[in-house]
C-alpha cells in the first residue's frame, strides 16, 4: 500500500513532486555553471541552493497542509508561501548590491538569484514549460543580445586615450584598470612610455612611471578621466583625442 501511495503522491511526496523538485535543481544548476564559469560572486552552489529552496517552498505551499484543511473550517491560499519567496530573497539581494566609489555592482548577480528563485518555483509548481523558457531567454540574453548590441554601429564607440603618470609600486595601476572596468570599458592598449627602466608597469621603481592606456567602452570617458586622476598614487592622467573628436 506505502508503494502505491508513493507512486501517487496523495500526500505531496510522490514521484510527480520529485520530478518537479529534479527539474528546479537542474534548470538552477544550469544558470550556477553559467555564473561560475564567468567567475561571478554567486556561483553554482548559490544558484542552486536558492533554486532548490524556492521549490521546496513552493511544494511546501502546495502540498504540506493537505492534513490540516477542512472544508468550511481551515482554509489556506497555496499562493502565500510562494509570494514570501521574493520577499525573502530581497535580503539576499541586498547582501550582493553595494556601492564602491560611486558604482553600483551585484546588481546583475542579484537579479539573476531572483530569477533562479522564480525558475525554482515555476518547476516545483508544474509548470516546467515557462521554466525552462526562462532559463532559455536568460542563456539569450547573456549569449547572443549582449554581443549583438556591441556589434551595432550606433553603440559602437571608438578608442580613447589617456597619458598617466603615477607612481610605480603601489598598485596603481592595478586600481587604474579597476577604474575602466567599472567604468564600462575594456582594455585596447597599455604602453610603457617612460620610467620603468625595463621593468613592468607597476613594479616597484624610485622614479614616476609614464603609460599610454587606450580604453574602448560605452561609458563616460571624461568622468573616467576623473575618476583615474583621483586614483591614489596617480600624478596626472591627460585624455587625448579620439577618431571621432
Amino acid at each position: 500500500m506505502a508503494a502505491v501511495q508513493w507512486a501517487a503522491g496523495p500526500s505531496g511526496q510522490g514521484s510527480v513532486q520529485v520530478l518537479e523538485f529534479l527539474f528546479a535543481f537542474l534548470l538552477s544548476g544550469l544558470i550556477g555553471v553559467e555564473r561560475q564559469i564567468r567567475q561571478k560572486s554567486a556561483g553554482l552552489r548559490t544558484y542552486t541552493t536558492v533554486g532548490s529552496g524556492a521549490a521546496l517552498f513552493t511544494l511546501v505551499s502546495k502540498y504540506g497542509f493537505a492534513d490540516v484543511m477542512r472544508a468550511g473550517t481551515v482554509e489556506l491560499d497555496p499562493s502565500r508561501m510562494a509570494a514570501q519567496i521574493v520577499s525573502g530573497l530581497g535580503f539576499i539581494g541586498a547582501g550582493v548590491i553595494f556601492v564602491h566609489r560611486g558604482w553600483v555592482q551585484g546588481l546583475t548577480t542579484a537579479a539573476t538569484i531572483w530569477l533562479t528563485a522564480a525558475v525554482g518555483s515555476a518547476a516545483a509548481a508544474g509548470l516546467p514549460l515557462l521554466a525552462a523558457l526562462t532559463v532559455a531567454a536568460y542563456f539569450l540574453a547573456s549569449y547572443a543580445i549582449r554581443p549583438l548590441l556591441n556589434r551595432l554601429p550606433a553603440l559602437h564607440r571608438p578608442a580613447v586615450s589617456y597619458r598617466i603618470v603615477y607612481r610605480p609600486g603601489r598598485g596603481v595601476l592595478r586600481d587604474v584598470l579597476d577604474q575602466c572596468t567599472r567604468a564600462g570599458f575594456a582594455v585596447f592598449e597599455l604602453r610603457t612610455l617612460s620610467g620603468t627602466d625595463g621593468e613592468l608597469p607597476g613594479e616597484a621603481s624610485e622614479k614616476p612611471v609614464e603609460v599610454a592606456l587606450s580604453v574602448q567602452g560605452q561609458g563616460d570617458a571624461g568622468g573616467l578621466t576623473a575618476q583615474i586622476a583621483a586614483v591614489a598614487g596617480v600624478l596626472t592622467c591627460v585624455r587625448g583625442r579620439s577618431d571621432e573628436e
